[in-house]
Order: structure tokens, then sequence, then C-alpha cells
């Protein structure tokens, strides 16, 4: 390959904004994206011949979705596009792919991962039953298939999604029953100086909360063990609010305690990692342009550490440069010690979003035994605690081994959040001691028969 074969995984904000800064060089990248359309999570688009106006869908933030809309069509005849498709292993500088059914195989020379995030999934009591949600697949509902998970809702967790898919919800006449935050309000009047870094973004928090309020929406603030109970399917959700359990009838729960960045791919590329006591994470190294420790890949987005939608449309950029500059090609120095700078800004406003949604320390300690923490492979708390007290256990991929705790279909995307938590709470170590799970192909569930025909791929130890 004598030309430059680039590749972009995602076409979210940070993966349409790369592609945008190639083309204007002069270069043709293959985008690859799991979605029918593009937009990301963010700024997802429903299926043709969706009714509701993108003002109904994205409210304030409707001019920057239809903007990112646009750019991406007018990119259509420049790229390579290839959407439902997924990522499943990279190797030797080779992505192995699924398309509607079919494998194949893509070389690179360059790699630029905007692979975005996942809720962060803490068990609760109940959180198995029917009608239970992750917030993130409750936006999914709404924005791609035009319907809300229930009659009568609760949503419950942390961090700034919370209140926004409050606030969506309510907009296209949802029956919100209650918005149940475990962040107090004092931890939130502690972080103001570091959102005032982003006043725009605070403002909106802001309106979200008071119309809920105007609205008749019940926010309770500082909540402990909340619960899901019901015989076949949710019926209702309960809490603790100043030592004192409140219960509400409900159909349906929406949780989520902020979000995780999706890493496998960067893992499986051969990116050196690093813990960031920010994101309460185990992220791919990269520099302040978004180049990772491998060269030729680079990470923009959520995907390198949760920053939201507008970092990764300057992420994208910046990221997108910075591999225009590694082929010798000239660029705007001035454009990207501007996006530096911002980005820079945007990470204090990110670190009062930390202290004012804080993933709940009290969860791992408080956790029962019999509580499923891996549900593929039906894991309890009380098996994970038992391979610290009787083997000894003080490693993550050591627990996986002897509990078998991430490896089901998610390989460990939805539980070794709270499988670390659990793990760190045991041993008295901190989530950097303990270390992480190690990506392995397929990084996502796809059909036996898919992975019968596709290539062999690495052990991975």
């Amino acid at each position: 390959m004598d030309e430059p074969r680039i590749v972009i995984v995602g076409a979210g904000p940070a993966g349409v904004r790369a592609a945008e800064v190639l083309v204007a060089a002069g270069l043709r990248p293959v985008v690859v994206d799991e979605n029918q359309r593009a937009g990301g999570q963010v700024y997802r688009q429903p299926p043709a011949g969706f009714v509701r106006s993108k003002k109904q869908l994205y409210g304030f933030e409707s001019a920057k979705a239809d903007a990112l809309h646009r750019t991406f069509n007018k990119l259509r005849s420049y790229i390579n596009y290839l959407p439902e498709t997924l990522v499943w292993n990279c190797d030797g500088r080779q992505l192995d792919l699924l398309g509607r059914g079919q494998h194949q195989s893509l070389p690179y020379t360059h790699l630029m991962l905007c692979t975005g995030a996942i809720d962060r999934v803490l068990p609760f009591p109940g959180w198995l039953l029917p009608g239970v949600y992750t917030l993130g697949a409750a936006q999914v509902a709404l924005k791609a298939q035009g319907c809300v998970i229930g009659s009568r809702i609760v949503l419950a967790g942390s961090g700034p999604l919370l209140y926004l898919l409050a606030y969506q919800y309510a907009k296209a006449g949802a029956d919100i029953a209650a918005v149940l935050d475990t962040a107090s309000f004092a931890g939130k009047l502690q972080a103001t100086f570091d959102l005032l870094k982003q006043p725009l973004a605070l403002a909106k928090g802001l309106y979200f909360l008071a119309w809920l309020h105007c609205h008749g929406v019940k926010v309770v603030e500082g909540v402990e063990k909340i619960a899901v109970k019901g015989e076949q399917k949710v019926e209702t959700i309960s809490w603790h609010k100043d030592g004192r359990e409140q219960t509400l009838e409900c159909d349906a729960v929406a949780s989520g305690f902020g979000l995780r960045s999706e890493t496998q791919l960067a893992d499986l590329a051969g990116c050196a990692f690093e813990f960031s006591q920010l994101n309460q994470q185990w992220l791919p190294q990269r520099d302040q342009a978004g180049r990772s420790s491998v060269k030729g890949v680079y990470l923009a987005g959520d995907g390198g550490g949760i920053a939201g939608a507008d970092a990764a449309e300057l992420a994208g950029r910046r990221a997108a440069l910075a591999l225009l500059e590694d082929l010798g090609k000239t660029i705007d120095v001035g454009e990207s010690r501007r996006l530096d700078r911002t980005l820079q800004r945007i990470q204090g406003f990110r670190r009062g979003l930390e202290r004012a949604f804080p993933t709940p320390v009290e969860w791992a300690r408080e956790c029962a035994d019999e509580e499923i923490i891996c549900r593929c492979e039906e894991i309890t708390a009380g098996e994970l605690r038992h391979a610290v007290n009787h083997a000894g256990t003080v490693e993550m991929n050591r627990l996986k081994a002897l509990t078998r705790v991430g490896m089901g279909r998610c390989q460990g995307r939805v539980c070794s959040a709270a499988a670390a938590e659990i793990l760190a709470c045991s041993t008295g170590k901190s989530l950097a001691e303990i270390g992480r799970l190690r990506g392995q192909p397929p990084i996502k569930p796809m059909p036996v028969a898919a992975g019968a025909a596709a290539s062999p791929v690495r052990e991975t130890s």
C-alpha cells in the first residue's frame, strides 16, 4: 500500500469531523460505523420516514446535530462509508469486520478510533427484571425507535445524562414518576467553580433541572440503596434518603452511573494504557493531539476519555491534523493550538462534572453477596469476594480466570466496572492497583456462523 490507507472507526461527532479534515486535505478515508446512519449516540439519527423533527429530537442541540448530519452527507461522495458494520477485531494492522452478515478484512496504515462510550453499570436489587434499562438504551429507544420504555418511568443513577434524558422523555410526553440522583446537592455546589469554565453547558444543565421542577417532575438528590421489585417485571422502586426508605410505583426504570470509554479496539491495536483518576478507568495513552503509543493509531472523542460531544468534534479535528502532520502534509498550526487550548479548558469542566456526579463510593461495600454482577455468566458479588478471601485474588484477570466474570457475550464491557469496584473494595486496593481486563476478540457479540467464516485471530493471554 503505497498510498495511506486511513480507516476511521465511528461516525459520531469525532469521526465525522476527522473525516472532514482528511477529505479537505485530498484524502479518502474509510469510515466504518455500527449504526445505520451517522451521528453517534448523542446525535443518533432515526430511521428514514421518522416524523419527529430534529428540534424535538435534540432540543438545544438540534442546530449542532443538523450541522453534523449535513457535513457527513456532503462527505459521502469523498469517503468509503461502511454503515451497519461491526469492527470486532484488530490484529496486525488489519481490522476484522462484520457487515450485514458478511465478514471481511480491512488493512490500514493509519487508524482513527472514535469508539465512543457506554453506560457505567452498577447492579442493584432487581436490575435484571424486565423493564430495567440503561440510560443509554432508553435514549436509543426514543431517538431510533420513536418510543419510550414504559408508561410510568423512573430514571435513577447519576451524571448529566440522567437530567438530559429526563428532559427529553418529558418533552416527548412520557410520564416521569421520579428522577433519583445518587449525587448530593452539596457536591454539585462544590464543583461550581470548575463547571463555570463552560458556562453555556452549565446553563443548559440548570435549565433542564428547572424545567423538570416547573413541570412537576419529582427530583430527589442524595439517594442511596436503590432497589427495584416486581414479580415478572418492574412494579416498584425504593430508595433511602436521610435514613428513611421511600417507595414509588412504576413500570420501567432507566439507570446509569456516568459513562465509560469503549477501549477494546485500542487494546487490540496494541496501545499502552494508563489509569485515569478523572475517569476512574484505564484508558489508552495519547498525547494532546490524539496520537496513541502505537505509530499510526489515533484516538478521538469519548473513546479516549469522557468529555462530551462538543469536545469530541474538536478532538476529531485535532487528531486528523496530527495524522496529516505525520504524513508530512502542511497543517494550520494556529488551528492546532486553538484546539489544544479549548480542549484543555473543557478538561477543567470535566473535572467539575466528576466532582458533581461521583461514582457512589459506598456501592461496592453495600452490594449484597447474592447480587449478580456478570449477567452473562451469572456471577455474583459473593463469588467475586470468595475468590479474594479464599484464593487471594488481587488482580482483575486473575479474578476473571477463577470466576469467569467478563467471559460472557459482552466480554466485560458491562460488568467489568462493577467487578473492579468489588475487587478493589474487597482487597483494600485502588482501582489502579488491581489492573484491568485485557481486550479479547470479538469485542461485541456476533453470530457464530460469521465467526466460523472469519479468518483466525491471535490468542491473547
